[in-house]
């Protein structure tokens, strides 16, 4: 996790957040690094113990209304109360004109003042989403990602063992292809992965024998997804006759991806085995544990009662 700059920040042009810098340009570096933002409240009136300066400080009515409210010689204390702390940057709502002692304190510590037109409630939820996708946990993972049957299946295995040509199969099945061969994975609170393409590769698909295909051109925009949670992990492996493998599923395996256990099956490759068959009942097995329903365990019960009655 990683934080950015405030004058990113001015940069961005997805979110709408309509941003313009009043003062402070000196401190255009000061680093964002948390998810949240904040509205100083009682830091006004001098309690400052819970504001925290990596959080984007957002003044709006109640605040700007409460310093005008002040005596012009009563609003110097407060104001360089909250510059005192080294906030990042502070954003003034509503398109509101700044006081002096703002414009002036920004100017002396090189603190950041910004002003959006937006509304307090707009620009939050606009800005939270710009912080969710900013600072979340990022990492990239070797593998291909499908969602099948609404289960997003990370299949994994070395190069040549098959990953790309079984998800192609599943897509031809009806299934729907995500991400082929780089899998740029995100963790969003509380435990979720999610999994998504990077845009220069996004819908396509390397298959020996044909080069790079377009699932999108070919099989339609119903064919591919540009994001999905990752349920569960699929390991392809080349069959080792030497080699146990997992036969009745009472052991079950986790694999870890951002500090979240998430389900993995190892699944044996060989000549003669319908691997695609065998992630769809993969994926129908796992919305089944879902539901609360495990076969094995049901299996290992209606045996010992079957013993116990003998």
């Amino acid at each position: 996790m990683s934080g950015f700059t405030v004058k990113e920040l001015l940069e961005d042009k997805r979110y709408d957040l309509r941003l313009e810098i009043l003062a402070g340009s000196k401190g255009l570096e000061n680093e964002i690094s948390s998810p949240k933002v904040q509205k100083p409240g009682l830091a006004l009136s001098g309690f400052t113990d819970h504001l925290h300066g990596d959080r984007i400080q957002v003044l709006g009515n109640t605040e700007m209304s409460y310093l005008e409210s002040l005596p012009r010689g009563g609003r110097q204390a407060p104001v360089e109360c909250l510059f005192a702390l080294k906030v990042c940057c502070f954003v003034i709502t509503f398109g509101l004109e700044p006081l002096e002692e703002l414009i002036m304190l920004a100017e002396k510590t090189g603190t950041p003042l910004l002003r959006t037109s937006l509304p307090t409630d707009k620009f939050t939820t606009n800005i939270l989403n710009l912080l969710e996708e900013r600072l979340t946990e990022t990492t990239s993972i070797h593998g291909v990602l499908v969602d099948v049957l609404g289960i997003g299946m990370l299949i994994r295995g070395k190069s040549g063992v098959g990953k790309s040509e079984c998800a192609l199969d599943l897509i031809a099945k009806g299934h729907r292809l995500v991400a082929d061969d780089m899998v740029v994975v995100t963790k969003r609170p509380p435990n979720i992965i999610i999994g998504s393409s990077p845009d220069l590769i996004r819908y396509h698909m390397e298959i020996r024998g044909l080069g790079i295909i377009n699932i999108k051109d070919i099989f339609g925009n119903t064919a591919v997804r540009v994001e999905k949670q990752i349920d569960m992990v699929v390991q392809l492996v080349k069959w080792e006759s030497n080699r146990e493998y997992e036969r009745l599923g009472f052991d079950q395996e986790t694999y870890g991806i951002l500090d979240v256990e998430l389900p993995n099956v190892t699944l044996p490759v060989s000549s003669g085995r319908n691997m695609t068959t065998i992630i769809e009942v993969a994926a129908r097995n796992h919305i089944l544990r879902i539901m609360g329903r495990n076969p094995t365990l049901e299996f290992e019960k209606s045996l010992k009662e079957e013993i116990l009655n003998k």
